[in-house]
């Protein structure tokens, strides 16, 4: 307990560091990584998909406000087959990761190649701002208007953008896969009536919608104390919270005898169940990833009004200017379209996605097709069992694609 404190203070500390005096820091991180994407223009296949055996595609998509981002195509499985003839799943990434999410574990366990291997034709997307989805048609990612975005945009344009790429490349409806704020931006985007035409079904790993009642620690004391609002008081408009030095000191301290660095993860998802210690080794060598100051504000105001509606420029005049309202419009989730098939698993130990969030979710959504919905439990999840477990394919991704292959 008291090294899970220490180091919990540790992170955050360095997390604010990072963010708050460490523009100097990300700026010649960003450059390194720069030249590394340049130089490697495959990306993430050459990094994490070929060298385990699998066939991969890299792939670009503009969004109608200009971002570029990046795509990355499994079509086969390692015992090969016939391009072309599987059904595609979109999967999207949480807050502060990107696509490698899928990829972190080993081939049995990491969720794309377990999709790949039993037959589907595997499509993963990475947000506006992470590393590999850095480009835009006018603006770099200096520029403070590059990062004048929240989840708001993920919902209306990257969602949007990348589904309707993967349904044309294919010809096919799609099942989609969304882990945190991915389950969010779906059920955003699935409100106003978006992507539902090309969807086969949906599941939702650790869904994020209603967050009022979070108790990650981590996550209700910076938002309650409003650590977003002052970075962007400071005009640091990109929250990175990965720089070579964060990330050296991390490994520094994770290296030491006796030293579990699950608890780092623990301290801010809720106690995950079955990570190995060796997985945040694997985590820091490609995450956290950045994100927008102004999106962490958006999550920070959703914990503290516990509402779902888009992003409160706390002036009249400004809400008004950007909506025709003086206040933000709310997301109706009880709009989704009833039919939609959702796969929906949460856990109970996890301190993002709230037990009774969900339970708060689950009655938003009671009068949807009952033959339409699959609602998992996982007493002893956490938030990044989902993605990480040792376990999760037994006790997850095994009921998704039973699931999946009823659509």
């Amino acid at each position: 307990m008291a090294n899970s404190l220490v180091f919990t203070i540790a992170y955050v500390f360095i997390l604010f560091c990072s963010s708050a005096f460490g523009n100097r820091m990300y700026l010649s991180w960003n450059k390194t990584n720069s030249v590394v994407a340049a130089s490697n223009a495959d990306g993430i296949c050459k990094l994490m998909v070929e060298p385990r055996g699998y066939t991969c595609e890299e792939h670009k998509v503009t969004t109608k406000d200009g971002y570029v981002l990046s795509l990355q195509r499994i079509p086969l499985g390692r015992s090969g087959g016939k391009k072309g003839d599987r059904v595609p799943v979109h999967l999207q990434h949480g807050l502060l990761m990107d696509s490698i999410t899928w990829l972190l574990s080993p081939p049995d366990q990491s969720l794309a190649l377990v999709l790949a291997d039993n037959g589907f034709d595997v499509w993963l997307a990475s947000s506006r701002g992470t590393k590999y989805s850095r480009g835009h048609v006018s603006l770099k990612p200096d520029d403070e208007a590059y990062w004048d975005w929240t989840w708001d945009e993920l919902a209306a344009y990257d969602l949007p953008a990348t589904s309707q790429y993967v349904h044309d490349q294919t010809g096919q409806k799609l099942h989609y896969v969304g882990h945190s704020l991915g389950t969010l931006m779906a059920m955003a985007a699935f409100s106003k009536g978006e992507v539902v035409s090309m969807l086969r079904s949906a599941a939702l790993l650790s869904p994020v919608a209603y967050v009022g009642q979070i108790t990650s620690p981590l996550g209700r004391t910076a938002a309650e104390n409003f650590l977003a609002e002052t970075l962007k008081w400071l005009g640091l408009h990109e929250f990175n919270p990965k720089g070579d030095a964060v990330t050296k000191l991390l490994k520094k301290i994770c290296a030491q005898p006796g030293v579990d660095c699950t608890n780092l993860l623990n301290s801010f998802t809720g106690k995950n169940c079955c990570l190995k210690p060796s997985i945040v080794d694997v985590f820091l060598d490609h995450e956290p990833q950045p994100s927008s100051t102004k999106n962490l504000i958006h999550v920070a105001q959703m914990i503290r009004e516990g509402t779902i509606q888009m992003y409160d420029y706390e002036d009249e005049g400004e809400n008004r200017r950007h909506y025709g309202q003086s206040t933000p419009p709310a997301y109706n989730i009880e709009s989704i379209p009833k039919n939609i098939p959702f796969f929906l698993s949460h856990g109970g130990a996890d301190a993002l996605s709230d037990v009774n969030d969900v339970k708060h979710l689950l009655q938003t959504l009671k009068d949807h097709d009952r033959d339409k919905i699959v609602v998992q439990f996982q007493e002893d999840y956490a938030h990044a069992d989902f993605v990480m477990g040792t376990n999760a394919r037994q006790v997850v991704y095994e009921p998704l694609m039973t699931f999946f292959k009823r659509y």
